[in-house]
């Protein structure tokens, strides 16, 4: 029943929110244009609820790779100094309230990943797809970037086993003291430091595949 009422009140919470960020999403796109150019938005494929693929919106933060640079694990030496600023202060998160508003997110749930976990997860762990991936969430309130990948979908998980609007409520309130403190953001934070699952193997595995 919550499930039902969570999604009418994502949306109608998220047009509300969008119309009051209006001018910073614009301040923010004309800074993010000055200093890198277009595109101003960065989009990529994400996995949604029940494992369904989705386009994914947040401001770009990194220039493009170089020749040689693989465009996922070169992540930390791309990041701007604009990019920088907004991943510490998680405004690049900001266009994401455009899947809410089109029902392919929540403004609390797992974050979304990408695929190639698919690939990773067992059947327990899958069950963080269970329900719509979110702006913020569990993991990202209870220690953020500091967890390995383990620990985050351990908490996506109990996430989804223990949904409620209470819990929702707590996340929000936390997620705002965690924004304002920049409490577990680390920009630039390199694979090897939080990757105990073999996302790296399998990333670089791909890229040889698909270079032959």
């Amino acid at each position: 029943m919550y499930i039902r009422i969570k999604s009418f009140l994502d949306v109608l919470l998220s047009i509300f929110i969008f119309i009051l960020i209006i001018p910073i999403l614009l301040l923010l796109s004309c800074a993010i244009f000055i200093s890198m150019g277009s595109p101003i938005f960065f989009k990529q494929e994400r996995i949604g609820k029940n494992n369904k693929p989705f386009i994914m919106y947040k401001f770009r933060t990194m220039r493009e790779p170089k020749e040689g640079e693989n465009r996922l694990l070169s992540d930390a030496d791309r990041v701007t100094k604009v990019g920088a600023f907004l991943r510490k202060t998680s405004l690049d998160e900001l266009p994401e309230i455009i899947n809410v508003i089109k029902g392919e997110m929540s403004l609390v749930g797992p974050r979304p990943l990408l695929d190639l976990h698919l690939e990773l997860f067992d059947d327990q762990q899958l069950r963080r797809h269970d329900v719509k991936p979110g702006m913020t969430g569990l993991a990202q309130v209870m220690g953020r970037q500091s967890l390995s990948f383990t620990q985050r979908t351990a908490l996506d998980v109990k996430y989804v086993e223990n949904l409620s609007l209470w819990l929702d409520i707590k996340i929000i309130v936390k997620t705002i003291l965690v924004v304002l403190g920049a409490d577990g953001i680390k920009t630039g934070q390199k694979f090897e430091e939080v990757d105990d699952v073999g996302l790296k193997d399998l990333i670089e595995k791909k890229q040889k595949e698909r270079e032959k």
